[in-house]
């Protein structure tokens, strides 16, 4: 089945490519830059992409940036919150409507290129965190798209009932190089091993039972001082 994937280069959307390839899907992988603190990770995307000799294509939104203001992800004054997720720090990275829009560029791309299937990797953890990763949201979405052309294209969400912990064991059973993928919300040179996304991916390794091969900041820090203040950092 054709397939185009909402790709970001971090780990999630990096274990869909892989368990999508892996179940005979024809995947073409669309990255887009609207701007993003971290744009960073579409250098990965493209990275591993030509690894697997995958399609991929990057859409440059870069000027939306402006217009998407108000989050720690696009709006530069506005510092990356450290720590884990809570309902405050969460809010701060919320990008308005950025999956309403990343659906939207993927379903024309699918209908472009006859896809009948758009995936993206939203997962159970994500459900409280974002607005736009609820079943409410995707469901609508998916309705949306159905309505838009003559041509059907079907929205899947393979992971929506997995855990990031579960994420991670699908990626070491399929082989993923989980050092090559980015989650980091602070786009430095190295994963910082503090903000929120860096956390829940030390949290999803260890709950696995997975060795996380990431190299991160050398103040990060340990696992077992995260464990111990109950994954938020003093």
């Amino acid at each position: 089945m054709k397939n185009v994937l909402i790709y970001s280069g971090g780990l999630d959307s990096t274990v869909l490519l892989y368990h999508l390839r892996d179940a005979g899907h024809n995947v073409s992988a669309l990255s887009v830059n609207y701007g993003q603190r971290h744009d960073c990770e579409l250098t990965h995307a493209a990275a591993i992409c030509k690894h697997l000799g995958v399609p991929h294509q990057t859409a440059d939104l870069g000027a939306i940036q402006p217009l998407l203001a108000g989050s720690s992800l696009t709006s530069p004054e506005i510092e990356v919150a450290e720590g884990h997720y809570t309902e405050e720090s969460m809010k701060s990275t919320v990008v308005p409507n950025r999956n309403m829009i990343l659906l939207a560029i993927a379903a024309g791309h699918a209908l472009s290129i006859g896809a009948e299937q758009i995936a993206y990797a939203a997962h159970s953890g994500d459900h409280a965190i974002y607005p736009d990763c609820r079943n409410e949201f995707a469901d609508a979405m998916a309705e949306a798209i159905r309505l838009c052309d003559w041509n059907h294209v079907e929205l899947t969400r393979p992971f929506v009932d997995w855990s990031k912990a579960d994420i991670v064991r699908r990626g070491a059973e399929l082989g993923l190089p989980f050092e090559k993928t980015w989650s980091c919300y602070k786009g430095g040179a190295l994963h910082c091993g503090r903000c929120g996304t860096c956390i829940e991916r030390r949290e999803a390794f260890d709950l696995a039972g997975v060795t996380d091969p990431t190299e991160y900041d050398s103040d990060a820090p340990s696992v077992a001082n995260l464990r111990a203040n109950d994954w938020r950092l003093t």
